[in-house]
């Protein structure tokens, strides 16, 4: 076969000027010695590489492609700012994706303990694109593991945008899935990042919530999401109060880090009696389980049920 053989050096960003200080050389001089290394390197291995294709990320011929392609997203309107909690290293000064924070909240380029931070910073719209992405993802001959993490970040739901009023305050959207168990809401759920969980906070309850939700930011998505069912559940009253638009009933706002802020709008209506994790948050406080879908020959008490019942 005639088979082409181009090679690339990624050679841009924080790990080449982390090592240039830590080598007290200049990060081009550093970058570019190591490119030669293993040219060399190639060459007494015999590898058949087109060198006349080659490319290098840190030079200008082709980063301009790079910024090429981001004005041309940003015109179409596929590039857009906007705030947002994310992973913080103070000693690079710089954001982290999730993969890149280990066990323990550490900064896997530099071992240094990392925080949550809310920084502006630039988005794609990938759900313009999320059916192509996962039609493809389907056919890729990819490990499933990996498959799997892919279609979590890509994040395709289904379900409705609900409105509740707030005592007080100003109306709570939430996103669900199952919009016909509203009349089962007994309580609503906000993410602890929400940004009315600081105007609907009453002052009897504001230094336990700030509390909460500072402990919770500095969790992974992982452990916040987990399934563990041997895993505590936590939240913190806001001491205020929403209205079931169905059924007109006062319920109760908490929050929990079980819910996201980059999921759905970060709210979310609970209902107990049909959601895993609604349920398991209910018992735990003492909140109150509505049954509204009942499977066929039975009859579902919510004082004996030992487990959602998801219909």
């Amino acid at each position: 076969y005639n088979v082409l053989f181009p090679m690339g050096f990624d050679a841009f960003g924080l790990p080449a000027e982390n090592a240039a200080i830590r080598h007290n050389i200049h990060p081009a001089a550093w970058t570019f010695d190591n490119i030669d290394r293993m040219r060399a390197q190639y060459r007494q291995m015999g590898a058949m590489i087109d060198w006349t294709r080659e490319v290098i990320t840190c030079t200008p011929e082709y980063y301009r492609w790079n910024q090429w392609i981001f004005l041309k997203m940003l015109e179409k309107g596929l590039a857009y700012r906007q705030a947002g909690a994310v992973w913080w290293c103070p000693k690079d000064q710089t954001v982290l994706a999730n993969e890149q924070v280990l066990e323990g909240n550490i900064c896997e380029r530099c071992g240094s303990a990392v925080i949550k931070r809310d920084l502006e910073q630039w988005y794609f719209r990938i759900t313009h694109y999320i059916e192509e992405l996962l039609q493809e993802l389907d056919e890729l001959d990819w490990p499933e593991r990996v498959k799997t993490m892919q279609r979590n970040w890509i994040g395709r739901s289904e379900g409705a945008r609900l409105v509740f009023a707030i005592e007080g305050g100003e109306p709570l959207e939430v996103f669900t899935t199952r919009p016909d168990t509203v009349w089962g809401a007994t309580f609503m759920v906000l993410a602890p990042e929400h940004p009315l969980v600081n105007t609907i906070t009453t002052d009897d309850h504001r230094d336990e919530v700030v509390a909460y939700a500072t402990a919770a930011r500095n969790q992974s998505e992982i452990e916040r999401l987990s399934t563990d069912v041997s895993k505590p559940k936590t939240g913190v009253f806001t001491g205020a109060y929403a209205i079931n638009p169905i059924t007109d009933e006062r319920i109760p706002i908490w929050i929990a880090d079980y819910v996201l802020m980059g999921y759905g709008t970060g709210a979310i209506m609970a209902v107990p009696a049909h959601d895993e994790r609604d349920f398991a948050f209910a018992r735990a406080f003492d909140l109150p389980i509505r049954v509204v879908i009942q499977p066929e020959g039975e009859v579902l008490v919510a004082d004996k049920m030992a487990a959602a019942y998801n219909g």
